[in-house]
């Protein structure tokens, strides 16, 4: 069985998917990506995230919009 890249639970973080491992929300590296922030300085402020979790995120979530793209 894999480890587990993200969680949620009613009662963490008012229910957000978070990392796993963490009380840190998905949303909050999406936030800080569209406000312009690096990576890098994402993980300065939430240390509880590595870096591997981050990016496996980000892929997934490439992977995800690669699958449901439209065909023009």
């Amino acid at each position: 069985m894999t480890k587990a890249l993200v969680t949620r639970s009613a009662d963490r973080a008012w229910g957000a998917t978070v990392f796993a491992g963490t009380r840190v929300p998905v949303d909050t590296l999406f936030d800080y990506l569209a406000a312009g922030e690096t990576l890098d300085e994402f993980l300065k402020q939430f240390p509880t995230v590595s870096r591997d979790q981050a990016i496996a995120l980000l892929e997934r979530a490439k992977i995800k919009a690669d699958a449901e793209a439209t065909a023009v």
